[in-house]
C-alpha cells in the first residue's frame, strides 16, 4: 500500500512538473534563463528510503565543473566597442552610458579570470559534496575507495580537488585515487566527428535560423540603448549585440557581483523568453534526439555510458564500497542524459515548438556544478538482484524502462537496455 501511495505521489508530482510551461518557470526566476549559464539550484527533495533489506554500497558520478567566470573576454569587447563608438559620436542613450559603465566594470573584474572557476564554483562543489557524503555514508565509510577522474581544463581539476577534500575532510580514512589524462578523454570528453557533422549540418543550421527569425525580440533591448536611430540601422548588428548582452547578463550570476550588478533588467519577460527559446533549440538540435540533425546526437557519449556500465559491473563484486567521480562538462553531460533518457530527455522529434510541452528544458539538465548521480544497492557481495536509482542534480530521476520498484530500477534491465541501444547504433554505423 505504502509503495503505491509513492507511485501516485510521484506521478502526481511528475505531472504537475510537467505542466509548468518554461514561461512560468523564467518568470519565478529569470536566471533559470541562462541555460548552461545557471548557477547551480540545490536540491529540495528528500531522498526515498533504500529498498528493504538493501543498502547503498557504490555511486557513479559524472558532475560538471562549478561556477566560472566568462570564457571568452571578446564578448565584453564586442558590445563594449560598438557602445564606445556610439559614444564617440553622441549617439548613446543615458541608458546606453550607464551600460556601457557597467560592462567596462564587468570586463575589469573578469579580464584575468577568463574561464576560471568562481568562488561560487567552490561553494557548490562542497555542497555536493557534503550532501552525497550525508545521504550515503555506507558509501563513504571506513576506508571505502574513491577514483576520480578529470578532463584537462583547469576548472574540472579544481573542481575534483575541491570535492575530494570535501569528502576527505569527512573521512580522512578514504582510499583517494585522482587523475587528468590525456588516456581518459576518449570518454570523459568524447568527439564524434560524424555526429558533430551533421549538428552542424547546413540543413540544421538553416532550421536553427529560421526558429531564431520566428522569435526574434531583439528591436526594443537594442534600440534603448541608444539616441541615433541612424547609427544603429548603418552600424549596429542588432541581432548580435543583443546575444552578447544576453550571454553576459546570464554569466554575470556565477561571479555574485557585491554590488548587485545586472543586466537582466534590459530585457522584458517576454524577451527573455525569447533569448532562452533560442538557446534551448540549440542544444536540442546538437545534443538531443532532433530528427532534424540526424535523430542521433546523443551517442557522442556512448563510450562514457559504456565506461559507467563496465565500471559498475566490476564494483559489484567488490567487497567494500566505493565511487567513481568524474568532472567535465556541459556538452558531455548533456547527450549523456538524452541518451540514457533520464526525465524524458530522450524525447525525439522535428518540431522544435514540440521541446516545451515535452518538458525539454535545457537548464533542467545543465547549470553550472550540474552531475548525474547513479546510485547502487545491494544486501551483500551475493546479491545477484543489485538495484540502483539515478540523481539529476541530486534530485530523483527517471529511466526509460519499467520498474516495479519505483524510484529504483532493476541494474541488469538498465544495462542490457542501454547495451542493446549502443550496440544497435554501432551496427548501423557499419553497414
Amino acid at each position: 500500500m505504502r509503495r503505491l501511495l509513492f507511485i501516485v505521489a510521484m506521478s502526481c508530482l511528475t505531472l504537475a512538473v510537467g505542466a509548468q510551461s518554461a514561461t512560468d518557470e523564467l518568470q519565478s526566476d529569470r536566471r533559470r534563463s541562462a541555460s548552461n549559464l545557471m548557477v547551480y539550484p540545490e536540491p529540495l527533495q528528500r531522498l526515498t528510503p533504500s529498498p528493504k533489506g538493501k543498502r547503498p554500497f557504490y555511486i557513479s558520478h559524472y558532475g560538471r565543473h562549478g561556477s566560472r567566470y566568462q570564457t571568452r573576454i571578446g564578448d565584453f569587447d564586442y558590445v563594449i566597442n560598438t557602445l564606445l563608438q556610439a559614444s564617440r559620436r553622441n549617439a548613446l542613450s543615458p541608458l546606453g552610458s550607464d551600460v556601457l559603465r557597467r560592462l567596462e566594470q564587468m570586463r575589469a573584474a573578469s579580464l584575468e579570470h577568463i574561464g576560471e572557476l568562481s568562488s561560487l564554483g567552490v561553494t557548490q562543489q562542497e555542497g555536493i559534496a557534503t550532501r552525497m557524503y550525508a545521504r550515503f555514508p555506507d558509501i563513504f565509510s571506513r576506508n571505502a575507495f574513491v577514483d576520480a577522474r578529470s578532463t584537462l581544463s583547469v576548472r574540472c581539476i579544481l573542481s575534483m580537488n575541491i570535492f575530494l577534500l570535501q569528502l576527505a575532510r569527512h573521512n580522512p580514512s578514504l582510499q583517494i585515487v585522482q587523475d587528468a589524462s590525456m588516456a581518459d578523454l576518449y570518454y570523459m570528453m568524447p568527439t564524434d566527428m560524424t555526429l558533430a557533422g551533421r549538428g552542424a549540418s547546413v540543413e540544421t543550421k538553416e532550421e536553427y535560423r529560421d526558429w531564431c527569425d520566428r522569435h526574434a525580440k531583439w528591436q526594443r533591448v537594442v534600440n534603448q540603448l541608444f539616441s541615433d536611430t541612424a547609427f544603429v540601422t548603418h552600424r549596429v548588428n542588432g541581432p548580435r549585440l543583443n546575444y552578447y548582452l544576453f550571454r553576459l547578463a546570464s554569466g554575470l550570476q556565477n561571479t555574485e557581483p557585491e554590488d548587485g550588478l545586472t543586466l537582466y533588467d534590459l530585457f522584458t519577460d517576454e524577451e527573455i523568453y525569447a533569448n532562452w527559446s533560442r538557446e534551448n533549440a540549440y542544444w536540442y538540435l546538437t545534443s538531443g534526439f532532433a530528427l532534424s540533425s540526424g535523430g542521433e546526437q546523443p551517442f557522442a557519449a556512448r563510450a562514457l555510458l559504456r565506461r559507467i556500465i563496465e565500471q559498475a559491473d566490476s564494483s559489484m563484486h567488490q567487497p567494500r564500497p566505493s565511487a567513481h567521480l568524474r568532472f567535465g562538462h556541459d556538452t558531455v553531460l548533456l547527450p549523456l542524459v538524452c541518451l540514457m533518457g533520464v526525465n524524458g530527455f530522450d524525447f525525439s522529434t522535428s518540431d522544435l515548438s514540440q521541446l516545451e510541452t515535452h518538458g525539454w528544458l535545457n537548464y533542467r539538465v545543465f547549470p553550472m556544478a550540474a552531475n548525474l548521480q547513479l546510485v547502487f544497492y545491494r544486501k551483500d557481495v551475493n546479491d545477484a538482484d543489485i538495484v540502483f536509482k539515478v540523481l539529476l542534480n541530486e534530485n530523483e530521476a527517471t529511466l526509460p524502462i519499467p520498474t516495479d520498484i519505483a524510484p529504483y530500477y532493476h541494474w541488469r534491465d538498465f544495462r542490457d537496455y542501454c547495451l542493446q541501444r549502443i550496440n544497435d547504433y554501432e551496427a548501423r554505423q557499419t553497414r
